[in-house]
């Protein structure tokens, strides 16, 4: 098990979401394909082996699916939710590994071996978690972190306010460019896939020509609300 990789991947989320990926919907869903391929091709090489060494293989197996996973909302997933499940998924891989890996011991030793790891999980979990409130904080302006009781609890409510006006409005931004999409005559193709987040509109998807990429961007910048066109369009 690589250790530092999954703390490194367990302790990103922040410095992704500042990163601002690029929401590019055709890569993330290849780099999915791909992991569940390997992850196949991993687990059925641990059938030559059994017992608890099979155990431990293919929960290495699931361990590298979930990293491969993680990789890829990080760097094709513009969506702090997705970003932390992948995040949370990586500890719960890791710390299926090391249960298995805790297996064979016995005593004190395995007590204390399932006791890191426990700890080692939550540490991880509660990483991911710190990212996406830092993401939210630099999304409303908002921080609660240093107060306490009444006064913390008014102030997360208005921070879920915020946030839930903001995803109002991205939804609202995406049924208008979907709409201003179709009723453009230069765009004959449907096959765009339009998500916005906090005011940045994400076109992905298939259209003919290179005139028509750069057309329904146009179209999309040009909505009211609109901050950011990032394109991850294609031409079929």
């Amino acid at each position: 098990m690589n250790k530092l990789l999954c703390f490194v991947l367990a302790t990103a989320a922040s410095a992704a979401f500042a990163a601002s990926p690029t929401n590019d919907t055709v890569a993330y869903k290849a780099a999915i394909n791909k992991s569940d391929a390997d992850y196949k091709t991993a687990k059925a090489a641990c059938d030559a082996q059994s017992g608890n060494a099979k155990d431990v293989c293919q929960e290495q197996a699931k361990v590298s699916r979930a990293n491969a996973e993680s990789t890829a909302a990080l760097q094709f997933k513009n969506d702090k939710k997705s970003v932390e499940k992948a995040q949370i998924n990586v500890a719960d891989a890791n710390y299926d590994l090391a249960k298995a890996q805790c297996a064979t011991r016995t005593g004190a030793d395995k007590d204390s071996c399932l006791s890191g790891a426990k700890q080692q999980h939550t540490a991880w979990v509660n990483d991911a978690k710190a990212g996406k409130k830092a993401a939210d904080t630099a999304q409303t302006g908002i921080d609660c972190s240093s107060m306490t009781g009444s006064d913390k609890a008014s102030c997360e409510a208005r921070s879920k306010t915020e946030l839930t006006k903001d995803a109002l409005a991205d939804t609202a931004i995406t049924t208008k460019v979907k709409t201003e999409l179709l009723a453009e005559p230069a765009l004959k193709s449907l096959d765009v896939h339009v998500e916005t987040n906090n005011g940045t509109v994400m076109l992905s998807g298939f259209v003919p020509s290179q005139a028509e990429v750069d057309k329904a961007v146009d179209v999309a910048r040009n909505v009211k609300g609109v901050n950011k066109v990032q394109s991850s369009l294609r031409i079929k």
